[in-house]
């Protein structure tokens, strides 16, 4: 059998408590060293609803326009983008999966965005 990294064994760990439902779908964060992704997830069908990620060229242009350059201010923003659409699609509460990441930085910057677009955690 495999062995298990931490994050990768937190991540189950947390999962086992988290489930996204239509009515409040499951907001999961991923990153990288480079980018940062963010997903509405309905645990119920098995399907992503919608996402954001930083690797969109709309996003990177709206990004140089307002000179942001700090991944954490970019994570910021994603999460704003993402309760844009969340609000599109009428969805006003979600449940916030961080992935196993600790809820710092980057993946903190996403919900503090995502809370100031709207979205109730």
């Amino acid at each position: 059998m495999k062995q298990l990294t931490p994050l990768e064994k937190r991540h189950l760990r947390i999962r086992k408590k988290i489930f996204g439902t239509t009515e409040r779908p499951r907001l999961l964060v991923k990153r990288s060293n480079k980018h940062i992704y963010a997903y509405l997830i309905n645990d119920e069908l098995g399907k992503m609803i919608t996402g954001v990620a930083s690797t969109k060229k709309e996003f990177q242009e709206k990004m140089k326009q307002l000179g942001i350059t700090k991944k954490t201010q970019i994570a910021y923003e994603l999460g704003k983008w993402l309760a844009e659409k969340a609000k599109s699609l009428g969805i006003e509460k979600v449940v916030f999966d961080r992935g196993g990441y600790k809820y710092h930085g980057r993946v903190k910057a996403v919900a503090e965005g995502a809370r100031e677009g709207g979205l109730k955690f």
